[in-house]
């Protein structure tokens, strides 16, 4: 499916430039691109903070345990 989006002249521009930077052949594979970028960076900086650390450590102590 094919659709028009309306751009103001300013969009336009920044989007030919990270078509030109991402090397993409259209400027859907261009939007692609930079939307699977910031999908990846969100998620490994949410994920990270977990995979370093013990999730357990503190939760209950050695009196605790039978």
């Amino acid at each position: 499916m094919v659709t028009t989006v309306q751009i103001q002249d300013e969009t336009l521009q920044l989007l030919k430039k990270i078509k030109d930077e991402t090397h993409s052949s259209s400027y859907d594979e261009a939007i692609k691109k930079v939307v699977a970028m910031r999908v990846q960076e969100s998620f490994a900086g949410y994920l990270k903070k977990y995979a370093t650390k013990d999730p357990y450590k503190g939760v209950r102590d050695k009196n605790d345990r039978f």
